[in-house]
């Protein structure tokens, strides 16, 4: 090699290794995990995230998908008392929202849950706060008696319980794949939802779109 192409070697990037493609197939340790889609945060809701309308036609692909193939769909609610101590009321955050048995606390109609979704109500008590679908729920149980190990995520908002829902299902060990055309950011400061959703890859979620996942053959884990 001569000076000049060895000087230019030097100069050369680094070449990194690829990553390894997702594994986008549906495999039969899988579960699709909805978070919070509920009427007070849709537009015209409580606390309603942008556009968070736009999750559903994409949720409804993903539960056909998962359905299909007879694979567990779990959906978490804020299922709140009046006095949580997440509302403004009691020195909370946010405006009174999805309190129990209200109709901002219900699925909205559009949302097409199989009756065998299991439901997951969660900050249930006042003085009880959970963004997480694992906080103070049995999912984790519901999910290792299932032989679950990988999920499928999407819902609201992706600041706030849909990142808790992800960093949670990862520290208990399970394999993440995020559907970010079926998650939406509430932006309670501009920035928020890309800072969760880089946090959420960098701690290891994947990222998907709903098309990307292939019904076309069941297997088992890779």
């Amino acid at each position: 090699m001569t000076k000049r192409a060895f000087k230019l070697h030097q100069q050369m990037p680094m070449q990194l290794p690829l990553q390894a493609p997702l594994q986008t197939h549906l495999q039969t340790q899988d579960a699709l995990l909805i978070v919070d889609v509920q009427n007070d945060f849709l537009p015209g809701g409580r606390l309603a995230v942008p556009q968070g309308d736009a999750v559903i036609p994409v949720l409804n692909h993903t539960i056909d998908l998962f359905a299909g193939h007879a694979l567990p769909i779990y959906a978490s609610r804020d299922w709140h008392p009046p006095d949580h101590c997440s509302f403004q009321t009691h020195g909370g955050p946010w405006p009174v929202h999805c309190v129990a048995g209200s109709h901002g606390a219900d699925f909205p109609a559009a949302l097409a849950l199989p009756r065998s979704a299991s439901i997951l109500s969660k900050a249930t008590a006042a003085q009880e706060e959970a963004y997480s679908a694992f906080a103070g729920t049995d999912l984790a149980s519901q999910l290792h008696a299932q032989g679950i190990t990988r999920l499928f995520i999407g819902g609201l908002a992706t600041d706030y319980c849909v990142r808790r829902s992800v960093e949670d299902a990862l520290s208990l060990g399970f394999t993440v794949l995020l559907v970010q055309d079926a998650i939406r950011a509430v932006e309670l400061h501009p920035g928020d939802g890309k800072a969760a959703l880089d946090a959420m890859l960098e701690q290891g979620a994947g990222l998907v779109q709903w098309r990307d996942i292939d019904p076309s053959r069941m297997e088992g884990p890779d």
